[in-house]
């Protein structure tokens, strides 16, 4: 099992939870706030440029089997895709193990 992590920006998540529905059986979704190679934007409050150093972001969770991983990763690319900076990050971990708590099954079942 494979834990995706995917970062993007606030106005992709639900283009990539539309593009996602019919591969993954749920996700998790956070709001965070950071900065990458952006280093942050600058904007303009009663007219004095302020720069903001965390940029509002969406963080999307989702434990899937090996096999799902290489077309999630392909499917979120596509969505993701601007070609500015910015555009997100997705980090897959290994998953030893998930266990549903109300049935006690574990493995990928679990899943």
């Amino acid at each position: 099992m494979k834990k995706l992590e995917i970062i993007l920006k606030p106005e992709k998540l639900e283009e990539l939870k539309d593009a996602l529905s019919d591969m993954v059986g749920g996700m998790t979704i956070t709001s965070v706030m950071g900065f990458g190679a952006q280093r942050g934007a600058k904007e303009y409050y009663r007219g004095v440029e302020v720069t903001v150093r965390f940029l509002p972001k969406y963080k999307v969770e989702i434990v899937v089997d090996n096999t799902k991983v290489e077309g999630i990763v392909a499917k979120a690319r596509a969505v993701l895709n601007t070609g500015h900076t910015g555009d997100g990050k997705i980090f897959v971990y290994e998953v030893t193990d998930a266990v549903r708590v109300r049935t006690g099954e574990s493995g990928e079942s679990a899943i």
